[in-house]
């Protein structure tokens, strides 16, 4: 029987936050990938949106609760609570952007970092 390849740490911390996003139900979560990329501000980021403050709010609590709990991780620095349109955490090496659609759609991430790997991560609708 094949053995099962351990998984390193960013990778763990990488599927809780997947899993957690999921969990509430947030839309269009991608993963832009620096790996190798000269300059990169981190390895990663994951982005996704909710469709409500409301929305933001709990896919951000629950990625930060799930995360502690999967991985004993605290963020190093979280900021947009407070009108919850764009929600930042950072876990030092992936950074996380929890958006309202239409702040996503106006910030275009993606657009931006067009350069570097875009993993899209399907859901249902």
């Amino acid at each position: 029987m094949p053995r099962k390849k351990k998984q390193q740490p960013q990778e763990i911390l990488i599927e809780a936050i997947i899993s957690a996003m999921t969990d509430k139900k947030a839309m269009k979560p991608v993963i832009i990938d620096f790996a190798g990329m000269k300059g990169n501000v981190c390895d990663a980021f994951i982005i996704c949106h909710g469709s409500s403050r409301t929305q933001v709010e709990a896919v951000t609590d629950h990625i930060i609760g799930d995360v502690k709990k999967k991985t004993g991780l605290n963020p190093n620095h979280k900021e947009g609570f407070e009108n919850a349109e764009w929600i930042l955490i950072d876990y030092f090496d992936v950074v996380i952007h929890v958006f309202q659609e239409e702040r996503r759609r106006f910030y275009d991430l993606e657009q931006l970092w067009a350069d570097a790997r875009m993993i899209r991560i399907d859901t249902p609708e």
